[in-house]
């Protein structure tokens, strides 16, 4: 995880927050169009986070746009049979286009920054094990698990875009967003040890409470399209793209109605026509694209 002060920092804007959200939304639209894993395009934030949590980049566009592909560039490497080329990773309006020779020097850069602690935990880790505790859930009933599992990673890559989820840990995210996802209330679900006990007891219930109600309030209440109620065949139909409830986020106009939610910090901001410059002393094989 990043730093613990990073989420205050990005609160009080010493984080460039739209340019944060700027390389989310591009790394998320790379991740859709080569239909990558859910688990690069989270991993790919993570490093960026990580990064960005103990040093401190230049408010000029470019490194932004070039630790964007350099943690999203790592994070294929470690997660797809199939990485394109360093080129050809720079595609949808990137902004900037890199020498491969200086996005290799960020990746080592990014890489020793971060220990070389790579595989990273990841609320994925912590799917099945959540899933498999719900009693609709169970080994006989497989299209459940499937369901539940789809729209908890979809839930899951969506919590990248807004920052207070910075604050939750990994397996809190995971559970949080499993009783979101199979249309539970948190008050339901069985705390008592057992058999049908949801929660490990290392697992901090009242943060899983919160993190719940920010999903129910950033993810879902915000958008009616992702909305999932019960637990059945016709509530919980299957994402109609790659990014899932992502997508749905996206094009719902309420999902930025909130001036305070991070998750609109770009949208709101001015269309006006990019101005694409080569900065030869800082930046010398930056490309226009």
């Amino acid at each position: 995880m990043p730093l613990s002060d990073y989420l205050h920092r990005c609160r009080h804007r010493s984080i460039d927050i739209t340019a944060r959200q700027d390389s989310i939304n591009w790394i998320l639209k790379v991740y859709a169009h080569y239909e990558f894993r859910p688990l690069t395009a989270l991993l790919s934030v993570n490093y960026f986070d990580r990064f960005l949590s103990s040093y401190s980049l230049p408010e000029n566009g470019w490194p932004f746009q070039l630790l964007s592909v350099a943690c999203l560039s790592l994070a294929a490497k470690m997660e797809e049979p199939d990485v394109p080329l360093l080129l050809d990773l720079q595609i949808l309006e990137p902004g900037f286009i890199f020498e491969p020779k200086n996005i290799q020097k960020m990746e080592l850069r990014v890489m020793a920054n971060l220990n070389w602690r790579l595989r990273s935990i990841t609320p994925f880790d912590y799917l099945d094990y959540f899933i498999s505790k719900l009693p609709s859930c169970s080994s006989t009933k497989p299209g459940n698990f499937n369901r539940v599992l789809k729209n908890s990673s979809d839930l899951i890559l969506n919590t990248i875009r807004v920052i207070d989820f910075l604050g939750f840990a990994p397996s809190t995210v995971a559970a949080a967003a499993v009783i979101s996802a199979a249309g539970k209330n948190f008050d339901t679900i069985p705390l008592k040890a057992g058999v049908g006990q949801f929660f490990h007891e290392r697992v901090n219930r009242e943060m899983v409470r919160s993190c719940h109600q920010l999903i129910e309030e950033y993810l879902i209440d915000t958008c009616p399209t992702a909305r999932l109620k019960d637990l059945s065949d016709d509530a919980l139909v299957d994402p109609a793209s790659p990014a899932g409830v992502l997508d749905a986020a996206t094009a719902c106009g309420s999902c930025s109605t909130r001036s305070e939610n991070p998750i609109s910090a770009s949208s709101q901001a001015p269309e006006t026509e990019p101005i694409i410059k080569r900065l030869r002393s800082t930046a010398p094989d930056v490309q226009e694209p």
